[in-house]
């Protein structure tokens, strides 16, 4: 009985010593990442009194903890203490009685004694036990976890059935039929979004912060599983291919690189290691890092460090650039993917980008409208809704949302085109509309 108290009572508080620690882990990791920025508001104090506090969170629940425990084990004690009284009270009225001899007693009192000290033991053990039960309560959630994104019923036979079929290199035809989409509940960032992507074709997306861009691309990779309507990669239902089937015939490049511990070399070939290793250098000179190369001391042999660390946010996405190319995708979709490298070395991915893209279905997400000017296509998003779809200058006459956006652009850059004397195409036109309305 006074185990199975314990036991109720000390898992709530190892659950929450392991839970308050996790915070903690939590918190240190977090602001070390980002001592720079604390160190920059100067929130040094502030943040310590954070950590303060969930240090004495985590002090509290170990109290609680070594409370129980301190009332467990005298528990334990206490029990064999009566158990010895007992003994000796029956014993010591039968040695009057004359119905037990003294011998038989003590022999009795070693019995107890034999008894309850591993008793004792377990119980000391038991506080360990339950703490190692907790841990693994927490590494059993997450290994228990259903994936968001379920893949098609028996996978190794669909993976099989898909790549027995001739599913081969995908062509890169995509296809949303009424597709909503969103992250938690009703709250659709994507709604009845319906368009074709021909094989080969470069489409951009445009469109304000929040309109649903990125999240298109999440719906291609499956890194999210839709609430309505259909996706379609040449004509097959996407939630009829494995993930990582279909995964591995798409290149993703993200605004925010994220680099592995490693070499250079290592990081190029990180999703393409049967390919001769030759290629991973060929690609870093297709997209335009030659000169990044020859800057390094050892080559593709240097070290990036943790995250990219050593690299500029540049120089990470050349290199994510070359990873993609590398991975030789059939589609290749670009997520702000120029943001943080400078005009020339802008210039010289879009002018390998033309060349390499070729044969392959592009997805370009981009906010400065000059890097998709020679899009085949270019779909506009309006919170969450794809309001319109043609060539820059098809939208540009159109005077609707694009011309709107791009106006704006314009406006920032005007003082740049004012002192080399050009005005990019169709931006005149737009700009004497609006000014007229």
């Amino acid at each position: 009985i006074a185990t199975a108290i314990f036991r109720a009572k000390v898992r709530v508080s190892y659950r929450k010593v392991r839970t308050r620690l996790a915070r903690i882990n939590a918190y240190l990791q977090e602001h070390l990442q980002g001592v720079e920025v604390v160190k920059l508001f100067n929130v040094e104090a502030k943040e310590f009194r954070g950590f303060d506090r969930a240090n004495k969170d985590h002090l509290l629940a170990h109290f609680q903890n070594l409370f129980y425990y301190a009332v467990f084990f005298p528990t334990v004690e206490f029990i064999g203490a009566i158990a010895l009284a007992l003994i000796l009270w029956y014993g010591g009225l039968g040695i009057l009685g004359g119905a037990v001899t003294f011998g038989v007693v003590v022999a009795f009192l070693q019995y107890s004694e034999r008894f309850y000290q591993p008793i004792r033991d377990l119980s000391d053990k038991y506080n360990v036990f339950q703490a190692a039960m907790v841990s693994s309560e927490r590494i059993f959630d997450l290994l228990d976890t259903k994936p968001a994104v379920p893949e098609p019923a028996g996978t190794d036979a669909v993976a099989e059935r898909v790549g027995a079929a001739g599913l081969g290199r995908l062509r890169g035809g995509v296809e949303f039929d009424h597709v909503w989409f969103a992250y938690k509940d009703e709250d659709f960032v994507l709604r009845d979004i319906s368009f074709k992507i021909a094989p080969g074709e470069k489409v951009a997306l445009v469109g304000a912060t929040g309109a649903g861009k990125s999240s298109i691309a999440n719906l291609v990779t499956r890194f999210y599983e839709f609430q309505r309507g259909t996706i379609k990669i040449d004509g097959r239902d996407i939630r009829q291919i494995e993930g990582r089937v279909l995964r591995r015939q798409i290149g993703l490049v993200l605004q925010d690189v994220f680099l592995f511990g490693g070499t250079v070399r290592d990081n190029l070939r990180f999703g393409a290691r049967e390919r001769p290793a030759d290629e991973a250098e060929r690609a870093l000179h297709e997209v335009g890092g030659g000169r990044m190369l020859s800057r390094l001391p050892h080559g593709l042999e240097e070290e990036v460090g943790e995250r990219g660390v050593y690299f500029s946010m540049g120089e990470r996405q050349l290199l994510a650039f070359a990873r993609a190319l590398h991975y030789d995708p059939s589609i290749l979709i670009l997520d702000e993917a120029t943001s943080s490298v400078d005009v020339e070395t802008e210039r010289v991915i879009q002018a390998a980008l033309r060349r390499l893209l070729e044969g392959r279905t592009s997805l370009v997400i981009a906010h400065r409208l000059s890097t998709i000017l020679d899009a085949d296509r270019i779909l506009v998003m309006h919170r969450g809704e794809l309001r319109e779809q043609g060539t820059h200058e098809e939208l540009l006459a159109r005077g609707g949302i694009y011309a709107r956006l791009y106006e704006l652009q314009y406006q920032g850059q005007k003082v740049g085109a004012a002192v080399d004397g050009t005005i990019p195409s169709g931006v005149s036109e737009v700009h004497r509309a609006a000014t007229s309305e």
